[in-house]
């Protein structure tokens, strides 16, 4: 396979080198971009799970996700961004027509979905999440969230009295507030499954559970640890343009100060880059 040809375009099985079926991964950004689109993307999963429950308190923290979003998407190129490098990796996809080593079905899918995205991106018109703005109701709850229990009936009765609708009534309200930002969730997934996918996992072990890596040049824009959960620890990790350090640190209570495995840790180590 070439060097860089993008692996979700062939079939892959892969599996954390010696660990078993369950592994967590953690992923550690390496620039704000790359912050930005994997908070969305967590917001997004969060709406989703939130908006098609039934209960009133699901709704009340899908509405508290959607002012998230809107906060978060409030950057003023965050839709330039996206439409520039979903564009760079639709010019990179194409060079791989007429590969015999490429699915080309895998790849005209990839590149319908590229299209897809920016046209719905480049038809976002104005200030991103204005119709939110300009919604003064939503507005006023979105004022009173800010403050530790300042959503309660007696200070937002309008409010109290639309989580007491129906079920369906609130859902398919926070259906349409949400749906107009769905190209910045469609435009991130493209872009954040091609970095997952850019780099292929490497296994280490980390003596006493600390590992340093010298980078030599080597540039990322994401890290991806796989980590097996009987571990018993997570990674702490920091990184520049010379070295990479990861610690994985061990907390035997809730109340416990975390420290540092005294044992050897294996893990997978992916150094994404679109």
């Amino acid at each position: 396979m070439p060097q860089n040809e993008p692996n979700f375009l062939v079939p892959a099985v892969r599996t954390a080198a010696g660990y078993g079926a369950v592994v967590i991964t953690f992923e550690y950004p390496l620039n704000e971009r790359i912050r930005t689109l994997l908070r969305l993307e967590d917001l997004f999963e969060r709406s989703r799970h939130f908006i098609q429950r039934s209960d009133s308190l699901d709704h009340h923290v899908a509405l508290l996700t959607l002012f998230e979003i809107l906060e978060v998407s409030s950057r003023a190129d965050l839709k330039s961004d996206l439409l520039q490098e979903l564009e760079r990796q639709k010019q990179v996809l194409l060079a791989f027509r007429n590969n015999p080593e490429i699915s080309e079905d895998a790849l005209n899918q990839v590149l319908s979905d590229i299209e897809q995205a920016s046209s719905s991106l480049f038809a976002m018109t104005g200030r991103i999440g204005q119709y939110l703005r300009e919604n003064e109701w939503l507005m006023s709850i979105k004022q009173r969230t800010g403050i530790p229990g300042g959503a309660c009936e007696f200070d937002l009765p309008s409010y109290h009295y639309w989580l007491n609708r129906s079920s369906e009534e609130r859902g398919a309200q926070l259906a349409a507030w949400t749906s107009p930002l769905y190209p910045l969730r469609d435009g991130s997934a493209i872009i954040l499954r091609i970095l997952r996918e850019s780099g292929k996992p490497a296994s280490y072990v980390a003596p006493q559970g600390t590992f340093q890596q010298m980078l030599g040049g080597k540039t990322a824009q994401m890290l991806r640890v796989r980590l097996d959960p009987s571990f018993g620890c997570v990674p702490e990790i920091s990184a520049n343009k010379y070295v990479l350090n990861i610690r994985f640190l061990m907390q035997d209570g809730e109340d416990s100060r975390p420290r540092t495995a005294e044992s050897d840790v294996g893990f997978d180590l992916t150094f994404c880059n679109l």
